[in-house]
């Protein structure tokens, strides 16, 4: 994945998403991207891509807590909301949508 196509499907998804403000490109060098997304459940979301070690990071954050995240460093992995300090193995990279789809059904759970 390029940084560019990392930026498209992250204004692609928040524009979509109901709970998504409008990114706000943080960083942007030759080889990496840094992206906040506010949320209007409160908090944002921090994403952060790195083309040449192929690093991919979301990070939910509500107070100075991060509450949510997946990564693929050192194999993917998400930070469940019940414990984000855990790392659970997953099979496959998650995609900037998969995440916000998480944080979408989260919010929407009694």
């Amino acid at each position: 994945m390029t940084i560019i196509e990392l930026e498209l499907e992250v204004f692609a998804v928040a524009a979509s998403s109901p709970i998504c403000g409008i990114p706000l490109v943080r960083r942007l060098m030759p080889v990496s991207i840094n992206l906040r997304v506010s949320i209007t459940v409160g908090g944002f979301v921090d994403v952060y891509h790195n083309e040449h070690t192929g690093t991919t990071a979301y990070a939910f954050v509500q107070g100075a807590q991060r509450v949510f995240g997946a990564d693929n460093t050192g194999g993917g992995h998400v930070h469940p909301f019940d414990d984000p300090a855990k790392h659970e193995p997953v099979p496959d990279a998650i995609s900037f949508a998969e995440f916000m789809a998480e944080i979408e059904q989260h919010y929407a759970q009694p």
